[in-house]
């Protein structure tokens, strides 16, 4: 398989959906990056607000790289109405710092925008990794989901929005657009407006060769991540009719597939674990969740077979 486990380089940790006080996060910029890097992560995406009353920030992140810390620029994006008549959002990362803003003066949608299915391709046009934010918290429609055609992933996991409103989730809707077969990978991030407990839980963790924003922003994009709030998925593999999978020590391992196929196996500080996969034998794709003592989870992008 060509992923995560087997590609070249090191898993570096990284969040991909931040907020500052450049929008409506607690927190300038600078401190925002300076208590992600102490916290021991490598790079984050500081992603605010991309509306006109706030002027339609792209933060400038550059001066907070270093040796040990980079950082990615991007934005969320909004524009045009979901189903349930709110404003759409759309994570980017890895934007230019040029690109041209929609007619969104604020968090409601206005005549004549833009809609967010044509503001998330131009952003992918423009080199964006591109992500359909919180669909649980957004209300999100399978019709809203299956419109954004240009996504890359799916936001599965919102620390904020489990911390704030209960409705963290984004699998219900990635499970049923992967049996459509949709290629999407998954991510979990924080969201953090350092408003409330909404940092520090949701991450994910890329392969890259160097922790450079360029490579960082291809492997995001070639897959080669998966996402946790706490547990390390170390390997898997297929072989025959059985996956295993290699972790830091768990309690819980489960390879999900298409409608109800799972199997899970239990036990206690597992690091390894065999999966038959008989009961995948109609599922074009799996996917692997472990769950650790405490309950965190960490998940594995969609394998296609």
């Amino acid at each position: 398989m060509n992923d995560a486990f087997t590609a070249p380089g090191r898993f570096w940790r990284g969040n991909l959906h931040t907020h500052s006080n450049r929008s409506d996060g607690a927190l300038e910029p600078e401190e925002v990056c300076r208590r992600y890097k102490a916290e021991g992560y490598d790079f984050i995406a500081l992603t605010d607000h991309f509306i006109g009353a706030y002027g339609y920030p792209i933060i400038d992140t550059k001066p907070f790289r270093d040796n040990a810390f980079t950082t990615i620029l991007g934005a969320e994006l909004h524009s045009g109405a979901m189903q349930n008549g709110e404003l759409w959002h759309v994570l980017a990362v890895g934007l230019p710092e040029d690109f041209t803003p929609p007619h969104a003066p604020g968090f409601h949608p206005v005549e004549g925008q833009e809609s967010g299915p044509e503001l998330a391709r131009r952003a992918r046009e423009a080199g964006a990794f591109v992500a359909i934010a919180h669909p649980q918290w957004s209300g999100l429609t399978l019709a809203d989901a299956r419109s954004i055609d240009a996504a890359h992933a799916v936001e599965i996991y919102n620390h904020g929005c489990a911390t704030g409103a209960d409705r963290a989730d984004g699998w219900s809707v990635m499970d049923l657009l992967l049996s459509e077969g949709r290629h999407l990978t998954a991510i979990a991030t924080d969201d953090a407006h350092f408003t409330e407990p909404d940092h520090f839980g949701g991450w994910v963790m890329v392969k890259a060769e160097e922790n450079t924003p360029e490579a960082l922003l291809q492997a995001l994009k070639d897959g080669h991540f998966y996402a946790s709030t706490g547990p390390q998925i170390h390997g898997i593999e297929i072989e025959g009719e059985t996956l295993r999978v290699a972790s830091s020590a768990a309690v819980s391992v489960i390879v999900q597939g298409q409608g109800s196929a799972a199997v899970a196996r239990h036990g206690h500080s597992m690091t390894r674990a065999e999966i038959p996969l008989e009961r995948f034998a109609k599922s074009p794709w799996l996917r692997v969740t472990v769950i650790d003592a405490a309950g965190k989870r960490a998940w594995s992008n969609p394998i296609w077979r």
